[in-house]
């Protein structure tokens, strides 16, 4: 009995074949198959236009996360003359990752040598459940979702209050600096060629760990944090200023990645290398940028001002996001996904900690001093 499969994605990959006697055509096979453990799956295979020739295909595994058997390919396979397609059947016998290239060898008219050519490359992914992996992308969407909204609580506390006493500066150009590093390394490993190319040299078994929502999370964090640093310029903020200590911590980050540009420029390091120095400096700074708003708090004895709805959605998103990587992590039985993108295991646990030190505060340490500033705040309008 046949398990549940992930579908196909659609997006195939097109690989050159020339063959002697016959125009050059080309090879359609997916990019990327999901398996269940112990499924079977029939691969389609199909060429651009109808073979003149007979064509013999055999699998080469260039990558295997496991040393174990993980998929049962058949030793070959043939494309009949004038064939419009076929398939070849696969069968998930191990958990794990598999890359297998497609490949055909034909004799040179110039001498008895076989050259070999690559016809397609499929990724494959075998998991525990394929239920398991679909609440793996509910959960995914969900804490996006919770960081995307957890910028507006803030700045709609700041609009209601026309004030931004009591929100660090400290925190906004810190936080600022974080969210244009994290953008920096999400926009280039998503839309650079180039740097794509780096990426799969450098890792021939992986998968671009960028997608699409990483992107538009980084801009709409960049978006959402300027906009609340100009309400600082327009709102009441009685003596708050960015300290000496965030200015030389920015400065420093900002000279970092300056020099470092200029290095790159010279072909020291490549452009991958650069970005991931941004994915650090992103990392670093989830490290600092609560530790002056905690602290503001203790001074202050009051969290008025600092709006607790973005706390709580910042601790639902990086709950979530942990929860992700370890049912991730057990369904791929791939545990090195937990610590192999440290800067999203980094964001979920710091963000997380931090979270609960303010939830700490405003629930439990400044409740009542809390509500005594709120009770001032609406005397002094009336």
């Amino acid at each position: 009995m046949k398990l549940s499969i992930m579908q196909l994605v659609p997006v195939c990959c097109l690989f050159r074949l020339a063959v002697q006697g016959q125009t050059t055509v080309t090879l359609k096979a997916p990019k990327f198959v999901g398996l269940e453990i112990g499924s079977l799956q029939n691969i389609s295979v199909t060429p651009s236009e109808p073979l003149q020739e007979m064509l013999f295909v055999t699998f080469n595994v260039t990558f295997s996360s496991k040393q174990a058997s993980i998929v049962e390919l058949p030793k070959d396979i043939t494309l009949p003359a004038h064939s419009n397609a076929t398939f070849f059947q696969v069968k998930a016998v191990g958990i794990g990752r598999v890359i297998v290239f497609l490949e055909s060898s034909n004799g040179s008219s110039s001498n008895s040598t076989n050259v070999t050519r690559t016809l397609a490359r499929i990724h494959f992914l075998v998991m525990q459940s394929s239920a398991l992996n679909l609440l793996i992308q509910v959960i995914g969407w969900v804490y996006f979702l919770a960081w995307s909204i957890s910028f507006y609580p803030q700045v709609i506390e700041n609009w209601r209050r026309k004030s931004v006493v009591g929100l660090n500066f400290d925190f906004l150009a810190l936080n600022l600096t974080g969210h244009i590093a994290y953008g920096m390394f999400n926009v280039g490993l998503y839309w650079i060629p180039l740097i794509k190319s780096q990426f799969m040299k450098s890792n021939p078994g992986g998968i671009n760990p960028v997608g699409a929502s990483d992107v538009f999370f980084s801009l709409h964090a960049i978006l959402l944090t300027a906009f609340t640093i100009c309400q600082c310029f327009l709102y009441e903020r009685a003596e708050q200023k960015v300290s000496k200590i965030a200015t030389v911590l920015l400065v420093v980050t900002w000279l970092f990645g300056l020099v470092t540009l200029f290095v790159t420029i010279a072909d020291k390091i490549t452009w991958l290398q650069y970005l991931y120095y941004f994915s650090y400096i992103k990392l670093a700074i989830t490290l600092i940028k609560y530790i002056p708003q905690a602290y503001m708090n203790y001074r202050r004895k009051s969290t008025q001002g600092w709006s607790i709805g973005n706390v709580l959605l910042d601790f639902t998103g990086g709950s979530l996001s942990i929860v992700q990587m370890f049912l991730q992590s057990y369904n791929n039985d791939e545990w090195l996904l937990i610590f192999g993108d440290p800067t999203k295991f980094g964001l979920g646990v710091f963000s997380v900690l931090f979270d609960i030190l303010f939830i700490v505060q405003h629930y439990c340490l400044y409740r009542l001093k809390s509500a005594d500033y709120r009770s001032m705040s609406e005397d002094g309008r009336d």
